[in-house]
């Protein structure tokens, strides 16, 4: 019984039925705003209108399902996998995204500039990729790299203000976020530097060279890049830096109190350099991704918002790596998913209330442990004893 206590009451847990409840709220919404409900409603009495109800959440969770899991009205099998490899492609921004977002929560940091940090890897990762020739793979790599320490500098630098005059990170991200995109636009805008030949009134920059995309998994067949791949290994990456690594301990240390870390001899203005342009390193891989991942040119939208949407996935995930990871496909499947649930008739606003919903229970663990009534983390008889064999041990030694 204490065992089950104790599963109920992890943070897994209550994600998970976060999701739920976030899904039971998209149905609701669908259900009022489904005219066939409402046609239902008038002609047949409630429970006609229940089972139109019914009838509207299963077509368009269905059609979620189809557009990013798997396609079962597809005709040959190729083409039944291609929403899943879709999720994966749409993914991996979002994951990249979330690890460094989370890396600054971790360590007491909001950084919510994710958007301007991309844009400012972007930026060199497109004069890479479009006015130098270098040798293929080669150029793809060294775009890469410059995509994540061009995002790195750009997050150092919140990271240096606040350590140097107390200016508060939430600010300071906001501002630059500003500031990215529109030194991003003014290159684009300017024929000697990034603009497209011929892009018309739309400010628009060149697409990456051949040598420098980053290639596809199964060209011909899906869109699917070298991009995920990325992801995973920074999720890899993630997971050492802050589980295994020296570095990892002094950034988790500084979050749980900067004032102790700074008895313990650790420098807490030097963490939140290192913690900053660390954490923007991460959201340059989602950098990368949209940068290098395309054929064609792109304007200073590139970003696609996904700085703020790696904050819902560095929420859901919990700051754990795997966590993240499946944070990220889940939120990717949103993304493959939603044009599928349009052809329906469904509003693409759903799925955006379906993230918030599933957002407002993660920030709120006291209102889901009182939907289901799940034990307090604190109450578990067997997490108290280990507790105090734990404090015992320090004691003793």
């Amino acid at each position: 019984m204490n065992l089950l206590k104790e599963i109920f009451s992890t943070g897994a847990t209550r994600a998970f039925l976060s999701i739920v409840i976030g899904f039971l709220v998209g149905a609701v919404f669908m259900v009022v705003s489904s005219d066939d409900v409402g046609k239902a409603l008038d002609a047949g009495g409630l429970l006609d209108a229940f089972q139109a109800g019914l009838k509207t959440v299963g077509d368009g969770y269905a059609a979620l399902f189809r557009g990013s899991i798997f396609n079962t009205r597809a005709d040959d099998l190729a083409t039944a996998f291609r929403p899943l490899t879709e999720t994966f492609r749409l993914a991996g921004p979002l994951i990249a995204a979330g690890l460094g977002i989370s890396l600054g929560f971790r360590v007491g940091l909001f950084n919510i500039g994710g958007n301007g940090q991309m844009i400012f890897g972007i930026l060199w990762a497109t004069w890479i990729s479009t006015r130098m020739e270098l040798p293929i793979v080669f150029h793809m790599l060294v775009a890469v790299v410059v995509a994540i320490l061009g995002a790195a500098l750009w997050g150092a630098l919140v990271g240096f203000l606040k350590a140097q005059t107390g200016a508060h990170e939430v600010i300071l991200t906001i501002m630059l976020n500003y500031v990215a995109i529109s030194l991003f636009t003014w290159f684009i805008r300017s024929p000697n530097l990034l603009q497209q030949e011929d892009a018309g009134g739309t400010p628009k920059a060149e697409a990456p060279a051949l040598t420098a995309q980053l290639p596809q998994l199964f060209p011909g067949t899906y869109s699917l890049h070298l991009g995920f791949v990325l992801s995973l290994v920074a999720v890899a990456v993630y997971w050492w830096l802050m589980e295994r690594s020296s570095i990892g301990y002094r950034f988790r240390m500084v979050g749980h109190n900067p004032h102790a870390a700074r008895t313990a001899g650790i420098s807490v203005e030097r963490t939140y350099v290192w913690a900053m342009a660390a954490s923007a390193a991460f959201v340059g891989v989602a950098g990368a991704n949209q940068a290098l991942g395309t054929q064609v040119g792109y304007t200073e939208t590139i970003h696609a918002g996904i700085g703020f949407d790696g904050i819902t996935v560095a929420l859901l995930g919990g700051g754990n790596a795997i966590g993240i990871l499946f944070a990220g496909l889940l939120f990717g499947a949103f993304k493959a998913g939603g044009p599928q649930m349009q052809v329906l008739g469904v509003s693409p606003e759903v799925l955006g209330i379906v993230q918030g919903a599933i957002v407002l229970f993660i920030a709120a663990p006291p209102l889901v442990r009182a939907i289901f009534r799940l034990p307090s983390l604190t109450a578990t008889p067997r997490l108290d004893s280990i507790r105090t064999s734990l404090r015992r041990k320090k004691v003793s030694s």
